[in-house]
């Protein structure tokens, strides 16, 4: 008897805390329906330029449904390669093979390796020619792990910060720091910027550890400036703590902070760049462009891997600003339920 009431009070504190129910009822669905989407979504094509191409060989090329050909002439190789969308060149000019590589993800310079290969071997074979591999970004000694380390950079700074900065700051409310900074004559949009700096000094630190241990002890690929690293990371990680401290105001205690991550956090991995994003579903490809980790990820690959500078990571610096921007407003807003000045 006393079984069953305890069994019926736990019903109805769950059936009470509908947050709680969602999380456990419909999260795990909503997050598999993404995977699925993300991981069943469409198939690889590649990209390839062609300059003096023997029409035996195009012809064999336009016969493979996963890839793409176009005719690009050399003065045009620098800027298809620079904007994305290519992902390989290929020359049979003066008698010699050439194959340029974009170079920045070895699963798809493999891809590009073994469909030219493939194509043109009986070609190579007759006249005894070896092609020769270039690289535009990277070179053959780039590892997958040099391909999404930036991406790690970007996810860690951004997941830890969100975490530790929400819970700290739900426990500011909880413990009554926060009510009785609101008893004072501080205005909120001071109380908010003063938290946000107070944690951003050691946002600043973790930014700088991650960044100098990726680089320096890991040795990941590095062909951009490191300011601008350390810039992104910095700016992802401020992202991450303007927009924990946001959610904070939604949730009553850590448990309920912490229900956030399969909703905030891990959808953001999906199309941060560590998955193939031109694989995924048309469904469920517009979440990314709506996430902060999408346009640090991008940028970090851009200065790490291809060398970029700001010229080419403006817009996703921009964006990440913009994103920080709105969660102080946003902030400064919620707080209005505590105090109305």
């Amino acid at each position: 008897m006393r079984v069953s009431a305890l069994i019926i009070r736990i019903m109805k504190q769950f059936v009470h805390d509908k947050r709680t129910l969602a999380m456990m009822l419909v999260a795990p669905l909503l997050i598999l329906t993404i995977v699925s989407l993300v991981f069943n979504g469409k198939e690889v094509s590649l990209n390839i330029g062609i300059g003096e191409v023997p029409a035996a060989i195009q012809s064999d090329f336009k016969e493979n449904d996963d890839i793409t050909i176009e005719e690009v002439g050399q003065n045009h190789i620098e800027e298809r390669f620079k904007n994305g969308s290519l992902d390989a060149w290929l020359s049979f000019g003066n008698d010699q093979p050439t194959i340029i590589l974009e170079g920045s993800d070895p699963k798809k310079n493999r891809q590009v390796l073994a469909v030219v290969q493939r194509v043109s071997q009986p070609s190579l074979k007759r006249n005894s020619l070896k092609p020769e591999i270039t690289y535009f970004y990277g070179s053959d000694d780039m590892s997958s792990f040099d391909n999404f380390g930036p991406v790690l950079i970007g996810f860690f700074a951004f997941f830890f910060v969100f975490l530790i900065s929400g819970v700290s700051f739900l426990r500011e409310r909880t413990g009554g720091t926060l009510e009785r900074l609101m008893a004072s004559p501080l205005k909120r949009w001071e109380i908010v910027v003063g938290y946000l700096l107070g944690f951003g000094f050691f946002t600043l630190i973790q930014s700088t550890l991650i960044v100098i241990y990726s680089i320096y002890v890991l040795d990941l690929l590095m062909l951009g400036d490191f300011v601008w690293v350390l810039i992104i990371t910095l700016l992802c990680a401020f992202t991450a703590l303007s927009l924990g401290t946001l959610l904070s105001a939604f949730a009553q205690n850590e448990l309920q902070m912490i229900q956030f991550i399969p909703i905030i956090i891990v959808p953001q991995v999906f199309f941060s760049g560590l998955f193939d994003i031109e694989t995924i579903s048309d469904l469920v490809s517009w979440i990314g462009p709506l996430t902060p980790l999408y346009y640090a990820a991008e940028a970090l690959r851009d200065v790490m891997i291809r060398g970029l500078g700001w010229e080419y990571i403006v817009l996703e610096i921009a964006v990440l600003v913009g994103f920080s921007l709105v969660f102080i407003v946003m902030n400064i807003v919620a707080l209005r339920k505590y105090r109305s000045f």
